[in-house]
């Protein structure tokens, strides 16, 4: 049985999960932490995802993250594929770090009291996990975007706080402000205990979904009215597709090259290369797709070269 599409439209808000295969670690220390947030950013620059939450654990990750584009299947490829690229090279490993498709619940926006209680669940998450000490706060565990909430110096610009600060209270972003923001976290915290389970049920969430009970059908009639989300997801890949050739045709434009210099140059050319990171850099476009279009060859030697240049 085919497994079922994502649903993907503009300005559609996702909480995401995902566990390690066999629910193995995916982060082993540190580095590899620093490591998934700087691939995250990369991925919010190449899609243009507004992230409003996030934590990562030791076997899985949380995200609560806009899509102004409808394009969270392509841009959650690029981010699992070039992170356990990045890990299997660091630790020597190879094969699968992540277990099977990883999780997307629609996150109802009409009412924000949606978007703030993924967002707290997702904050809440190293207490439940015990990962913060009974009379330690929150924000001593570094690996979650709550700290960036109650420090504003070390917000990344890829991370939009304004909409759940506004939930709890604290538009103005003021010293005072943030200390309420965290008052009531910590509140929920103590409240909440060491319990682990899911997102709060509001108005009768469902597995896919965070949202009022008429989310589906809303829903429904949002994807009818707009187009079918296979339609919209692939007019988004046209658009990714025709970023990354005028990538390839200004660089070409630019070295003095044509299309049968770029056929006939050897495949590691050096200019080869540099084109080949712009347009990995600036676009999700996959490692076989950019090594078709460059004539470089296969998607791995692509690969090698790229860590190479590094």
């Amino acid at each position: 049985m085919p497994r079922p599409l994502r649903i993907q439209y503009e300005g559609a808000i996702y909480h995401v999960m995902s566990r390690g295969d066999r629910r193995q670690a995916i982060f082993v220390d540190d580095a590899d932490r620093r490591a998934f947030v700087d691939h995250l950013g990369r991925a919010c620059a190449k899609t243009g995802w507004q992230v409003h939450a996030y934590v990562l654990m030791s076997n899985h990750f949380h995200l609560v993250l806009e899509t102004p584009q409808p394009n969270l299947s392509v841009g959650m490829k690029w981010l699992l594929g070039a992170y356990t690229q990045a890990f299997n090279r660091r630790h020597r490993q190879w094969g699968h770090l992540f277990g099977g498709r990883y999780k997307a619940q629609h996150i109802d926006e009409r009412d924000p009291r949606y978007l703030k209680s993924a967002c707290d669940y997702v904050h809440l998450n190293p207490a439940r996990a015990g990962l913060v000490g009974e009379k330690d706060n929150l924000e001593v565990y570094p690996w979650s975007s709550y700290r960036a909430y109650v420090r504003a110096p070390e917000r990344p610009v890829w991370l939009r706080c304004e909409r759940l600060l506004a939930e709890h209270g604290a538009e103005s972003q003021d010293a005072q402000a943030l200390r309420r923001f965290k008052r009531q976290n910590e509140g929920m915290r103590s409240r909440s205990g060491d319990r682990s389970g899911e997102i709060p049920n509001l108005g009768g969430s469902g597995a896919w979904r965070i949202g009022a009970e008429d989310f589906t059908a809303w829903l429904a009639e949002r994807l009818k009215r707009r187009g079918r989300k296979t339609e919209r997801a692939s007019e988004r890949r046209e658009t990714d597709e025709r970023l990354a050739e005028r990538i390839i045709r200004e660089a070409l434009v630019a070295r003095g090259w044509s299309a049968s210099t770029l056929r006939l140059s050897a495949k590691g050319d050096p200019v080869k290369v540099d084109i080949a990171r712009q347009v990995r850099t600036q676009t999700p476009m996959t490692l076989a797709w950019i090594a078709r279009h460059l004539a470089i060859g296969s998607a791995s030697y692509l690969a090698a070269l790229l860590t190479k240049e590094v």
